[in-house]
């Protein structure tokens, strides 16, 4: 991961000239109220309290009813203990990204629509970095056994923490904070391309390829993925003390082999410990439902992988979204993985 430093991004001098605003508003707020005067005096004071007011009005509050969905999606991209993130926030939603080495980034999506009520305030998209670790673990407190009411998440607290807050009981409430740091710059922000005018790309079912890339386990070894046209087929080859190779071929077995795509035979390398990363933190859900993953080789061998997560309340039957339906949208997060290939000299023919 990159070092977080205050002085490489254009959006740490926007929130660090929010904060010093927002003081002198309260500041000022203050003096006013305790100014005497006429109503030249009352005037300043209502003006005032009420910048203050709209200074300090949070980017986003939204609230979310199943915590438990929202940590699966945010696990799938913890690989490491000690993992720093990238939040970024927008109108159509919230997206964490996390990076490794400049080889392997990860994005988890989680759309406005999963949120029970979704205000956002902010001009542009902030962005600021916090622990990974740490968002997870508050998160699964919130989630155990006895705390199932939705959770109000607010970004910025009064010193631009991340707030969380059980909502929904009367009996109790939970409170959480957590330190957020501005960012490094993104080291590789890539705009994925298809290699050519027909997208090379397969879809397996999640599980499986999770094994798959387990069973091809070689210490400090490269994984090669070659597909292949005629016949169409996706080849896993692992090197190390010996070779060993796992094919699906598209017509034997569709229950595998969901979905696939290629005019041309491709064939590039990576590194495990990367390839490994995008699906060795699986929660349970995701081997249970036994999803389709998406699988595309861009121009430059880039990896793209592309995985689904449900987040919604197990046996929930109706859930009342921002837009004020009653009905069950779409309750899934997207999380997409890219890695960089080891080497370029294999064929992209």
């Amino acid at each position: 991961m990159g070092h977080f430093n205050r002085g490489t991004l254009p959006r740490a001098g926007i929130a660090a000239e929010r904060q010093r605003k927002r003081a002198r508003n309260r500041r000022g707020g203050r003096r006013a109220a305790s100014g005497g005067g006429g109503g030249g005096g009352g005037g300043a004071e209502m003006s005032s309290s009420t910048s203050a007011r709209d200074e300090e009005a949070p980017d986003l509050v939204c609230q979310i009813d199943c915590v438990h969905g929202m940590v699966d999606a945010l696990s799938c991209v913890r690989w490491k203990r000690h993992q720093d993130a990238v939040l970024e926030l927008s109108e159509h939603g919230i997206v964490l990204i996390v990076e490794e080495s400049g080889c392997l980034q990860a994005k988890v999506y989680l759309k406005r629509e999963l949120f029970m009520e979704y205000e956002y305030a902010a001009e542009g998209r902030p962005r600021f970095g916090l622990s990974l670790g740490l968002l997870v673990d508050c998160l699964n407190t919130f989630s155990a056994p006895g705390h199932s009411s939705p959770v109000e998440i607010r970004y910025p607290g009064p010193d631009m923490q991340l707030l969380l807050k059980s909502v929904g009981s009367p009996d109790s409430c939970m409170y959480a904070e957590i330190r957020t740091r501005i960012p490094d710059t993104i080291s590789w922000d890539y705009h994925f391309e298809h290699a050519g005018n027909t997208p090379v790309t397969f879809t397996v079912k999640s599980a499986v390829l999770k094994e798959s890339i387990e069973d091809l386990e070689w210490p400090g070894s490269s994984i090669q993925i070659q597909m292949q046209p005629d016949p169409p087929s996706v080849l896993f080859k692992g090197e190390g003390h010996g070779d060993l190779q796992i094919e699906f071929p598209y017509y034997a077995n569709t229950d595998l082999l969901i979905a696939f795509q290629c005019d041309h035979e491709t064939s590039y390398r990576y590194k495990y410990k990367f390839l490994r990363a995008t699906t060795s933190n699986f929660p349970n859900s995701i081997v249970k439902e036994n999803r389709g993953s998406k699988v595309t080789i861009g121009r430059g061998g880039m990896l793209k992988i592309q995985h689904l997560v449900s987040v919604a309340r197990p046996g929930m039957q109706n859930f009342r979204n921002v837009a004020g339906g009653a009905q069950q949208p779409s309750r899934i997060a997207y999380i997409e993985f890219f890695v960089k290939p080891e080497e370029y000299e294999i064929n992209d023919a």
